[in-house]
């Protein structure tokens, strides 16, 4: 069995044949000993494994990579894997795939990281793996990376149409009259905006968009029914109302949301609706942005409840029978692209949304300054359907250049 996983990891590195690198991968690194790449499902990280091994180890003959949902470990322990591959094989370097689908796993990675000073390993997982409220506290034993998402600039490099760097968010205030003439010059730029949202935050969606939307509903099934059932320990018949809440989600405005109406609706207890709340934000389907208020509960001060990203918005307005809302797609556009370009964002009363300290109020090519015309020094329209913006406009696609 062990040979056949070893075959595996050959025929997967031999395969691997993308040319383009995900926005992390020239960050990513596995300097320490331990180093982890955690993400939402489909957000490519099993690539950036088999592209790193590929293109960066040197000594591929003492390395292999595994994925941990291979029937091998229904019947053997990673302790014996690991064991084995070391003394027979010399194996020094484990890139261990799908870390979450292994029972005991985080105990399991602190004994191999005590007991084999001369190895190192790479693990990926879901997001619903908690590294600080593990019991084991293998964040302290070495480094972990985040994934998310595909950009917009991602997007058209990964679809050979242009390549650009990535921008800053002061670039962007301060001066993106360079920036946008060079992105405004790309032909039929609207219409690949418009085909990115709902249709190419998911590295998958270059393997074709014809099953596009029952991709999504899988990483929903299998987010739900596998990572939350197992790393939350919940029973069966609670596992639906995860769904539940989610095609809520879809069908009513975000800034009418909260817990109270989401609670009656489902048929839970607030702080029941709470929890779960919680859980889909950290497993990646749900983004819950807050007002600025130090020491505030977060979910109490929730100024809006959203999808998690513009695609899994679309897939269950469409899986339940609701159009997407524009105006909803371009606020979980604009989030994203700020969230997972490390920035913070919060909630604001003035306008939409706060990024340090800067308002910004989110809307197409017709909105007017009336809900921000208090804030001028500091605050700007950003508008989708537009090309060029001015001294208060800034074009909505910009943002999506951000990492």
């Amino acid at each position: 069995m062990i040979e056949h996983i070893a075959a595996t990891s050959r025929r997967l590195l031999d395969a691997m044949r993308y040319r383009h690198h995900r926005y992390i991968f020239n960050e990513f690194n596995t300097d320490d000993r331990l180093t982890g790449l955690i993400g939402p499902r489909g957000t490519g990280k099993t690539t950036i494994l088999l592209q790193y091994i590929n293109e960066v180890v040197e000594d591929q003959g003492s390395c292999i990579y595994a994925s941990l949902d291979n029937l091998y470990f229904s019947r053997n322990t990673l302790l014996d894997f690991v064991n084995e591959l070391y003394d027979d094989y010399g194996i020094r370097y484990f890139f261990l795939d799908e870390i979450h689908k292994y029972d005991n796993w985080n105990q399991e990675l602190k004994n191999l990281y005590d007991s084999y000073p001369d190895i190192k390993i790479v693990f990926s997982g879901s997001s619903s793996i908690d590294l600080v409220k593990g019991i084991y506290d293998l964040s302290r034993r070495g480094t972990l990376f985040h994934i998310a998402g595909m950009s917009f600039r991602e997007y058209l490099l990964f679809n050979d149409i242009v390549d650009l760097p990535s921008i800053t968010i002061d670039q962007i205030i301060n001066d993106r009259s360079d920036i946008e003439r060079k992105i405004a010059s790309v032909k039929k730029l609207k219409g690949y905006f418009k085909d990115y949202l709902g249709k190419g935050y998911y590295p998958f969606s270059f393997e074709g968009i014809d099953f596009y939307n029952q991709k999504i509903q899988r990483i929903i099934e299998k987010t739900i029914y596998e990572d939350i059932s197992n790393f939350y320990k919940l029973k069966t018949e609670n596992l639906s109302n995860f769904k539940r809440i989610l095609a809520y989600l879809a069908t009513i405005p975000p800034g009418k949301l909260n817990r109270n109406n989401i609670a009656g609706k489902i048929g839970l207890d607030n702080k029941t609706v709470t929890n779960y709340l919680n859980i889909l934000a950290e497993t990646g389907l749900v983004e819950l942005i807050s007002e600025n208020k130090p020491g505030s509960n977060l979910l109490k001060k929730t100024g809006k409840i959203y999808l998690d990203n513009p695609d899994l918005y679309f897939s269950i307005a469409e899986d339940v029978g609701f159009g997407a809302e524009t105006g909803t797609l371009r606020e979980i556009f604009f989030i994203k692209m700020v969230k997972n370009a490390g920035l913070r964002i919060h909630y604001s009363k003035k306008g939409d949304f706060n990024v340090g300290g800067t308002i910004f109020e989110i809307g197409g090519k017709n909105k007017t300054l009336k809900q921000i015309k208090c804030e001028l020094d500091n605050a700007f329209l950003v508008k989708d359907d537009i090309l060029y913006g001015g001294k208060y406009e800034i074009p909505l696609y910009v943002f999506g250049f951000l990492y």
